[in-house]
């Protein structure tokens, strides 16, 4: 089985997935992306690298059995893709306390409030493989137990159940 847990950066998956309590080992995606090399380059505009997509996704098809976090998850082959969300506000001063710039934040404010990683993720797996959970306001323990819940498959797919398109 594989697993995508994926969201926009600031979400909470990195916290969520390091206190699963599944058997599955869990990939940190962007840090084997760096660790492996598997990038085109520096984006000095957004100071960040840019993932390889075409080396990540045959290095992710060796992969099973696992549960791959990281914003660009939800790009490659899964069974079950859980999209964290976080209302803008949360998400802003989320990203403010890790100390990502004011252009960073608001591209992935943007991002957020216009449902972007949920659009990719049900366009590329559908509605029948996607789970949506709102991580705001909900301690990590609760919203890993809920992962949990869906690797177990003791949660139905659900998607468009958050909105935050009144932040826009």
């Amino acid at each position: 089985m594989r697993v995508a847990v994926t969201g926009t950066p600031g979400t909470g998956k990195t916290t969520a997935t390091e206190l699963l309590d599944a058997e599955l080992e869990v990939v940190h995606l962007n840090e084997m992306i760096v660790q492996e090399g598997l990038v085109k380059g520096p984006d000095p505009d957004l100071d960040t690298l840019v993932a390889d997509m075409q080396a990540v996704e045959d290095r992710v098809r060796e992969l099973n059995d696992v549960v791959i976090e990281s914003h660009l998850a939800h790009h490659f082959a899964a069974d079950r893709v859980i999209v964290l969300r976080c209302h803008p506000e949360a998400l802003t001063r989320r990203l403010r306390e890790r100390g990502a710039g004011e252009a960073k934040i608001q591209e992935n404010v943007d991002s957020e409030a216009l449902d972007l990683i949920l659009a990719e993720a049900v366009e590329r797996h559908g509605e029948d493989r996607v789970y949506e959970i709102d991580t705001t306001d909900r301690e990590p323990e609760d919203v890993a137990a809920e992962i949990d819940a869906v690797i177990a498959g003791q949660r139905d797919p659900r998607v468009g159940t958050v909105s935050f398109v009144d932040h826009l």
